[in-house]
């Protein structure tokens, strides 16, 4: 561990962060982190069991698996059943439920042809070894990944691998979070903003925040003092009546995001409609993947559709995701959901809440 790991994670000044925060705290703050790997942070660290009672922690939609709609989790098992497909995925796709509790895991099992990756690439050089096959990656994920699986579609047009696929499910986090915003149930008071995704978008499009709904909003690194600091500058803008969206992971965050890494996610991918478990469809929410790059996209070159399928029944993570209920509120948790067992993606993902509630005993 460097000296600036160890001053981010130092006991000591830990402490000194959280009296300010009890000094300083004029009424209950409820903020929401937007990010899964906050999710695991604040836990882990040891960080919630700090705050004072006046503090009221959500987690957001920011976890890639647990906002996978079932829809998209049928098309994954439709792929699946296909005698001349490959699937190509992440590991953490495999236990995600779908219609009837099925997923990936269970297809596999009972003979599909479904490989676990660890890189889009990965998936490219699978597609080199299966030349009478289509290998189609599962491409799920937020601004931090799509840069990735964009240049590996360019990578595979310019090698010529044309049974490579990408289905793309992709979100955006601003999309979804104007909906978080303007829905009237929602009491939130401060957004701690995702630091992985911030290095690629940057602070622009989380101006509305504090703009038009007057919310301030912190981008934040993932160390206990990073994330205590951003609870503190919460509290301070709120005791001075302002509202701003500020970067608090300088150290990783350009004001401005990466321009390498948006310009060739804007150059395969581009703005379309969607599903969200629990949220439904959001306007241009989606990255659909271009027409000049429409010989990778697994929707057109298979004709695939996303069927209606119904919600699980009893799960609440759509509520979860949205903040309307804690993942111990939710009638299922600890009793017929639990890791072992899981009934939604909120309890299957190392990122979800629910994971994290029953992992560090909450």
């Amino acid at each position: 561990m460097n000296s600036l790991e160890q001053k981010l994670k130092d006991p000591k000044l830990c402490r000194s962060i959280v009296g300010r925060i009890n000094e300083e705290l004029d009424g209950e703050l409820r903020f929401m982190e937007v990010c899964g790997t906050h999710t695991v942070s604040i836990f882990q660290s040891g960080v919630r069991s700090l705050l004072p009672d006046g503090i009221i922690h959500l987690s957001g939609p920011g976890c890639p698996v647990c906002v996978t709609h079932e829809r998209e989790v049928a098309a994954f098992l439709d792929l699946a059943e296909r005698k001349d497909v490959i699937v190509a995925t992440f590991g953490d796709l495999m236990r995600v439920p779908g219609p009837n509790k099925r997923n990936l895991k269970a297809a596999q099992a009972e003979g599909a042809r479904i490989k676990v990756v660890y890189s889009p690439f990965d998936a490219v050089n699978l597609a080199k070894e299966h030349p009478g096959d289509k290998v189609v990656f599962l491409g799920v994920g937020f601004e931090t990944t799509a840069p990735t699986i964009a240049a590996t579609i360019k990578i595979a047009q310019e090698a010529g691998v044309n049974n490579f696929l990408v289905l793309s499910f992709h979100k955006l986090v601003p999309p979804v979070m104007k909906v978080l915003v303007e829905d009237p149930e929602l009491a939130v008071n401060a957004f701690m903003l995702p630091g992985h995704v911030c290095m690629v978008s940057g602070l622009e499009p989380y101006r509305f925040l504090a703009d038009k709904h007057g919310i301030p909003a912190v981008v934040t690194g993932f160390e206990p003092v990073d994330i205590l600091r951003s609870i503190l500058t919460f509290i301070r803008m709120r005791n001075k009546g302002e509202a701003a969206v500020t970067n608090g992971y300088v150290r990783a965050v350009a004001d401005g995001g990466n321009p390498k890494a948006q310009a060739i996610m804007n150059e395969v991918f581009e703005p379309c409609d969607a599903l969200f478990r629990g949220m439904g469809s959001i306007p241009a929410a989606g990255l659909g993947i271009r027409e000049a790059y429409g010989d990778f996209d697994a929707i057109r070159a298979l004709g695939l559709t996303l069927p209606d399928v119904p919600p699980l029944a009893g799960c609440k993570c759509g509520d979860v995701l949205r903040g309307k209920i804690r993942p111990d509120e939710c009638p299922l948790f600890k009793k017929v959901c639990t890791p072992a067992n899981p009934v939604g993606p909120c309890m299957v993902s190392t990122e979800g809440s629910c994971a994290a509630y029953y992992k560090y005993q909450i």
